[in-house]
């Protein structure tokens, strides 16, 4: 059909003007004129209706005006609400603040994006919203400020097609159409989001900033169409998940401060205790307990808060964290009715299983297993131990749950994580799904069985590289006796006749020397005697072992104390391997918590030489963590044991630790005949190094029983002993407590010429610790005799070694 014609050939009674096809000039241009247009099929057209006054004729291009400059009006804002009472985040606020404002040249190519990532529940939205409504009040975005929800870890997520209308729409553009499904055809949808683009583009060529927050992003296509061009306009994305295809600037966060975590919460307490201007010692103790079983998790802590708005019978404080502490996964507990200012439930457990929902199965269940591994944190070769897995493919697993934030990376300076760690409500979680499975049970013992295998082996590799034999002069020089020259002649010899010597805190015990053999069944074989000798295993160097039992003291000590009782034997068996090395870094308390775990597990063993060990060892721990009443019962259980096996030298041992703890309960005649038997025991047995040990304690009780002559000759024979052994380490300490009983004695020369002995003696030594005792022990001398310069220079070296021991406490006197 010819345009002009109806639809029977016949001219159209429609026609205009005068013939020449020229439309009416008397009408406005409000039509297409397609009279001389030939259509060779169906045609689709859109009327356009103008009532408008005829249009001007366009000018030549040279006489168009320049754009007009778009009106200074305020740009659209569609931030929700800052989260009332938002508390800490300082430093990643002013780190978004840096990236949101204007740049201070010309823009860049490409646009700001920040990716705000973290474990559901850590803060992001709120951290995001607080960021955006701090710049627009800047007037950094005067182009708009635009928030959308995009649901990432809902059922039904947005897709990019509907945020773009959403988008449009704020953007003042009223010719889209908003509903709850994609609407058009394709050709539509690419027509909203060049509208979209342009929109855009004619902003920011205007010189009016642009900020989108997307929040709740679960994948880079929800985005990736939403990213504007222009270097001008940012982005502000929120996502549990790191976004790796996004070229962005990543924020990850973690759980709140100790002391943000008790501001967000403190509003709620006040406003259910009596005190109006603080809180009791108990109040604040609770409040603090409350908010780390929240694992600070601004989410669970908000929970909390409605919690205790909620609880109006008895004492809602103390029974919310009672119900905490005992709940096996807390994270049934953390729910409370309604939603909070972004519409979403306070409940905690329903976070966390979207995002369990979306790990791949094989990932789920290795995070399941690993839960069920009660640590702190733990390193990459444990993983590799726990999950049963390759290196390789373990670094893939922890790489995906790391990009999920269900567990961190620590780094430890070089940019690789060095520890792994389970935030601990995700570990609750984690555990109670592996409950409801009994091939995810299973799967969690048999990791904590390898787990404890592999800590057994290499702690006795360890503590084997601790006890190897120490050089004997470790400082340039020629080879010295037990005693420097000018003591010799000084001295008493000590009794020749052992029995005739009648009688602090160096204290020397069963745990520095020789353990002896037992077995836990046929498929452990023998605790290894830990006698001098070379070293063997994974730990070339001294440092090396010590380095790794410092870093899995923590994991180590719970290892210990895990339920599982058909590991009784290692248990045992890693409990007496660790002894010497928390003696030796004096955590002392550790040490009486593993002796407990480990005396409980071997009672139920009938190994009756494990459980004297284990006695043994509990009795030194709590004599060395200063609860010398206590340490009374397990001692002379181990003596009795000892006794009845037979075991001559682990019974003498026994009276050794008992002697130091009737010295230590004020029982010194006691204590003295028990060190006396001790060391005739070890005599008859030939046993050269416990008889240093026991000859040492012997001086400590003499003098305190005033007896300085018959002290320093006891600390005498004990030095010649452990210089007969090749142990510098007890030989440094008998030469310590030397000078301490020689200072007490008031021969100041002696004692200043037995301290520098020592500290010769400990030159290199990494027990620091006992080398800041002996500099201050070898200063307040010094300061007796009027030596000051000399006694300011041995403060500065105590000072510097009790630094490298991690400690600011000056202490003097005996080492223990």
């Amino acid at each position: 059909m010819r345009a002009g014609e109806g639809d029977d050939g016949t001219p159209d009674s429609r026609r205009d003007g005068d013939g020449d096809g020229d439309p009416d000039p008397g009408r406005g241009d409000d039509h297409i004129d397609f009279r001389r247009g030939v259509f060779r099929g169906q045609v689709v057209g859109k009327m356009i209706v103008n009532h408008g006054p005829r249009r001007p004729e366009r000018p030549e291009r040279s006489e168009r005006p320049e754009r007009p400059e778009l009106p200074e009006r305020p740009g659209p804002c569609t931030l929700p609400m800052a989260q009332p009472g938002f508390t800490g985040r300082a430093a990643e606020l002013a780190a978004l603040e840096a990236r949101l404002c204007p740049p201070a040249g010309s823009a860049p190519d490409t646009p700001v994006v920040c990716v705000v990532t973290g474990l559901g529940g850590m803060g992001k939205t709120a951290l995001a919203l607080k960021a955006a409504h701090r710049a627009r009040k800047e007037g950094w975005f005067t182009g708009g400020a635009l928030f959308l929800d995009l649901a990432g870890y809902d059922d039904h997520p947005v897709t990019p097609t509907r945020a773009v209308t959403s988008l449009l729409h704020a953007l003042g553009d009223g010719d889209v159409r908003l509903g709850s499904e994609p609407v058009g055809h394709f050709g539509e949808e690419v027509h909203q989001l060049d509208a979209y683009r342009s929109r855009l583009a004619a902003l920011a060529d205007a010189g009016r900033r642009v900020l989108l927050v997307l929040d709740n992003v679960s994948d880079s296509a929800q985005v990736s169409p939403l990213l504007p061009a222009s270097g001008l306009h940012c982005v502000l994305i929120t996502t549990r998940e790191y976004q790796e295809s996004l070229t962005a600037v990543e924020l990850p966060l973690g759980p709140l401060s100790p002391d943000d975590s008790v501001r967000l919460i403190a509003p709620a307490v006040r406003r259910r205790t009596a005190a109006a201007d603080g809180w009791t010692p108990e109040e604040a103790e609770a409040v603090r307990e409350l908010t780390r079983l929240c694992g600070r998790m601004p989410l669970a802590l908000r929970i909390a808060t409605a919690l205790l708005h909620r609880r109006r019978v008895g004492d809602p404080l103390p029974s919310l964290v009672g119900e905490l502490r005992a709940a096996a996964d807390p994270t049934r507990v953390l729910t409370s009715r309604g939603v909070d200012e972004y519409g979403r439930v306070l409940a905690l457990a329903p976070v966390f299983d979207m995002s369990f929902r979306r790990l791949p199965r094989d990932r789920a269940r290795s995070l399941c297993a690993l839960a069920q591994v009660p640590f702190a944190d733990f390193s990459t070769e444990t993983a590799v131990v726990a999950t049963g897995r390759p290196r390789s493919e373990a670094l893939e697993l922890l790489d995906d749950l790391v990009s999920a934030h269900l567990i961190t990376g620590e780094e430890p300076g070089d940019g690789f994580p060095g520890r792994w760690r389970i935030h601990d409500l995700v570990r609750g979680y984690a555990s109670a799904l592996a409950v409801e499975d009994p091939t995810l049970v299973e799967e969690g013992g048999r990791a904590r069985r390898r787990i404890r295998d592999h800590y057994r082996a290499k702690t006795e590799a360890a503590c084997r590289r601790l006890r190897a034999a120490p050089l004997a002069n470790p400082q340039p020089g020629p080879p010295t006796g037990p005693l420097p020259s000018s003591l010799l002649g000084a001295l008493p010899d000590p009794p020749s006749d052992p029995s005739s010597d009648s009688s602090s805190d160096r204290s020397f015990d069963s745990s520095s020397g020789r353990l002896p053999d037992f077995s836990f069944g046929p498929s452990s074989g023998p605790l290894s005697d830990f006698s001098s000798g070379p070293s063997s295993g994974p730990f070339e160097e001294r440092a090396e072992a010590v380095a790794w039992l410092d870093a899995e003291r923590v994991n180590l000590v719970a290892a210990t104390q895990w339920p599982d009782e058909l590991d009784t034997d290692c248990t045992v068996a890693l409990a007496l391997h660790l002894a010497e090395f928390l003696r030796e870094r004096r955590f002392f308390e550790d040490w009486v918590a593993v002796g407990r775990a480990a005396r409980e597990r071997a009672r139920k063993s009938p190994d009756r030489q494990a459980e004297a060990a284990v006695c043994n060892h509990l009795g030194n721990a709590l004599l060395r963590a200063d609860r010398s009443e206590e340490a009374v019962e397990p001692l002379v259980h181990a003596a009795d044991l000892f006794r009845a096996l037979g075991d001559t030298t682990g019974e003498a041992i026994a009276w050794n630790n008992l002697g130091l703890a009737q010295r230590r309960s004020g029982l010194l005649h006691e204590s003295a005949a028990t060190h006396r038997r001790a060391r005739d025991r070890f005599r008859d047995t030939g046993d050269l190094s416990h008889e240093g040990r026991a000859w040492h304690n012997l001086g400590l009780v003499l003098e305190t029983l005033g007896r300085y002559a018959e002290a320093a000759a006891a600390l005498r024979r004990a030095c010649e002993l452990h210089h007969a052994t090749g142990n510098r380490f007890l030989h440094g300490d008998s030469l310590n407590s030397l000078g301490c009983v020689l200072h007490t004695a008031g021969r100041t020369d002696l004692a200043v010429a037995a301290l520098r002995e020592c500290l010769r003696i400990r030159h290199d030594d990494d027990n620091w610790h006992a080398t800041s005792l002996t500099w201050n022990n070898l200063a307040r001398v010094l300061d007796g005799t009027g030596r000051a310069a000399e006694a300011a220079h041995a403060r500065n070296r105590a000072a510097e070694a009790a630094a490298r021991a991690g400690t600011t406490t000056t202490s003097y006197g005996h080492h223990h």
